[in-house]
């Protein structure tokens, strides 16, 4: 890293997440699908696009040489120690039909581990942040999960697959934690409500078949704020689950 500090990878991806919200603000619900990915329900919208050119272009300047895993373009190697994973528009469909839950999402990886991240709640003008061991921020003021420990009295979120059977045995476990819980949200950000659970607006988040650029960031900054935190893996059947360590193990044993 030289005399790079994982504060100054923070702050440019607090930045970056800040213009590329500019970017999308006054386009949301004019957006319009160009193409389709994994099902009929995962949507390419040209906003998309342009605001993962704008994070790629603007990191680059920032940092020479920057490895780049993104949503929307191919992986690109560069020369140096950093790499950014980029969700350029984390709630594409809710951008599309003009709900108001959607972000960007920019982490920065050395050594395959995370190290800083900032999520940019586009319509709220909210951006979480966090850097390894530096805690973790809402608008550079520290945040930290709740104080609940009784997962009967938590508000959990989840969400779903682009995948239709998938999504039919996620509709089973949510029988599950819906008696157990205060009550289950899905909002359609999982960068957002992982960082909801790091500034306690939700007890606990989990979903399965997620990809890296969704949790990047938000997961980091959920890991920062205090949560536990499980990883998608192939041991787990990919799995993410974040939660303060009062109710990690009865959400947990739940899925």
């Amino acid at each position: 890293m030289n005399d790079l500090s994982y504060e100054d990878l923070e702050r440019a991806a607090v930045d970056v997440a800040r213009l590329a919200g500019d970017l999308i603000r006054p386009v949301v619900g004019h957006g319009t699908a160009l193409r389709t990915k994994s099902t009929k329900t995962d949507i390419v919208t040209a906003t998309d696009l342009r605001s993962e050119q704008l994070i790629r272009r603007e990191l680059s300047e920032r940092f020479p040489g920057s490895s780049f895993v993104g949503e929307e373009y191919p992986d690109h190697e560069g020369t140096s120690d950093v790499e950014w994973v980029i969700d350029p528009i984390d709630g594409t469909v809710n951008f599309l039909y003009d709900l108001p839950v959607f972000a960007v999402s920019i982490a920065a990886r050395v050594d395959s581990v995370v190290v800083a991240g900032a999520v940019g709640d586009v319509l709220r003008h909210e951006v979480f942040s966090a850097s390894l061991a530096n805690g973790a921020r809402r608008d550079g003021e520290s945040i930290s999960t709740s104080g609940v420990d009784d997962l009967s009295e938590s508000l959990i979120a989840t969400g779903y697959s682009y995948d239709a059977a998938i999504r039919s045995e996620q509709a089973t476990v949510v029988g599950r934690v819906l008696p157990a819980a205060r009550d289950i949200r899905s909002m359609g950000s999982a960068a957002l409500q992982l960082c909801w659970v790091g500034c306690a607006r939700i007890e606990g988040y989990y979903e399965r078949d997620l990809k890296p650029w969704d949790i990047a960031a938000g997961a980091h900054i959920a890991a920062e704020a205090g949560a536990r935190v499980e990883y998608p893996s192939e041991h787990n059947g990919d799995l993410t689950v974040a939660a303060p360590g009062e109710i990690f193990d009865a959400l947990r044993s739940l899925l």
